[in-house]
């Protein structure tokens, strides 16, 4: 089969599109031709040798990156019932890795594809749709809420733009570059604005007008973004972070946070640390989908692209989530 191996930790390119064995369907797995594969902007930072507290860790080299795959079952392993052969699904975690047109996982980690959802949906809802499912249930939003979404183009972001939309919140998105915040607005955002451009949060503020106030913000870049985000909080609000795309941490002293009231949630720490409800969020995000509460946003590239794929998400010019096609 043909794959995407790092065998050196680095920049993009050092990601190559080479021929490895075909992997073999063990007891109790299934084997997938992939149709569409995953890519995490915490895989650029894993790509570069970079640890953190944020993502997983660091691969023994060589290495396929990615983990969730939607395709179709070509093969079963001993004890798997062979009705599966043939069917379309979707997983999570695979193995070798995702960036592959050949994958392996576990038959108990399947699910089903649903009729009417595509494979690039699926692929995207499965794990970046199920992290939205566990960002949310952490930050509690709510109907009456003003809610300032930042990175909102992003492959999360745009789902909880959409989300508190629909619970009737009033929701701002903030994102980076007019193409991207014309994305947001053609979401159904009350406000869309540029947080690349200077006094954005006066914007913000003006906008809102009547002396209304952000009453939460999910914050998914940190750093002097989400610095900047925190300060439009209402006294009494909370601050959730759902991302770190800046790579630059942003956390309030709790002496501020005391002072004005406000809740500092890590819903993005406490999701990592806390995978067991991942099965649940990521039924209920296939469901959202397949019902339309939810549209995913996708960007594609060829699997032997990985690389270019990569170095787009490091520039911070892709839109939505991005997938890699075999």
């Amino acid at each position: 089969m043909r794959a995407v191996v790092l065998h050196e930790f680095g920049p993009a390119e050092n990601l190559r599109y080479e021929t490895l064995p075909d992997p073999v369907a063990g007891p109790g797995q299934v084997r997938i031709a992939v149709r569409a594969a995953g890519v995490h902007f915490v895989e650029t930072v894993m790509r570069r040798g970079e640890a953190s507290d944020m993502a997983p860790p660091l691969p023994e080299l060589p290495a396929v990156f990615g983990g969730e795959v939607a395709g179709t079952v070509d093969a079963v392993g001993p004890g798997v019932d062979t009705t599966w052969i043939g069917r379309p699904v979707v997983v999570s975690r695979s193995a070798p890795g995702g960036y592959a047109e050949l994958a392996v996982a576990d038959v108990g980690t399947l699910h089903a594809l649903p009729d009417g959802l595509g494979f690039e949906a699926a692929v995207t809802m499965v794990m970046t749709g199920a992290t939205t499912m566990g960002l949310l249930a952490a930050a509690q939003l709510q109907s009456d809420d003003v809610v300032l979404v930042t990175s909102a183009a992003g492959g999360v972001g745009r789902l909880v733009v959409q989300y508190a939309r629909s619970l009737g919140a009033t929701v701002i998105g903030a994102a980076g570059g007019p193409a991207k915040v014309e994305a947001v607005r053609e979401l159904g955002a009350d406000i869309a604005v540029d947080y690349n451009r200077p006094g954005w949060q006066r914007e913000v503020a003006e906008r809102l007008g009547g002396g209304r106030r952000v009453t939460a913000v999910l914050d998914g870049v940190s750093g002097e973004k989400g610095a900047a985000a925190f300060e439009l909080i209402a006294d009494g609000g909370r601050y959730v972070v759902i991302g770190w795309s800046s790579q630059e941490s942003f956390e309030p002293g709790p002496e501020l946070l005391a002072e004005r009231n406000i809740t500092f949630v890590n819903a993005l720490l406490q999701l990592l640390e806390g995978p067991e409800n991942g099965p649940a969020y990521e039924r209920a995000a296939l469901e959202a989908a397949t019902k339309g509460e939810l549209v995913p946003a996708v960007q594609t590239f060829p699997l032997e692209r990985a690389a270019e794929a990569h170095a787009a998400i490091e520039r911070r010019e892709t839109t939505g989530k991005v997938v890699l096609v075999p």
